[in-house]
């Protein structure tokens, strides 16, 4: 069966954003974004603004960011030991 729950606008906006940002390799942007990201979210949680299931959800979407941004830099860009042209 289906959950259906209506969707935050301004987390929704942020995680395009972010999204977008990643897809294009916009490092430090998508850094940015997840940092605005989570911060948001905390602060409508905290607030008792997101439902349960909003919750749960945004929260999953955030645990995925993370982890996929956890070497998401350019310090990588300049190591020697990559390899050589």
């Amino acid at each position: 069966m289906f959950s259906f729950f209506r969707k935050n606008k301004d987390l929704e906006a942020l995680i395009l954003e972010l999204a977008n940002d990643a897809a294009n390799n916009y490092k430090d942007n998508a850094q940015d974004d997840f940092k605005r990201l989570s911060a948001l979210f905390e602060e409508l949680k905290a607030g008792g603004k997101l439902s349960e299931k909003q919750a749960a959800h945004y929260g999953k979407r955030l645990e995925d960011f993370r982890a996929m941004l956890k070497d998401y830099t350019h310090a990588e860009q300049g190591r020697k030991d990559i390899g050589t042209w």
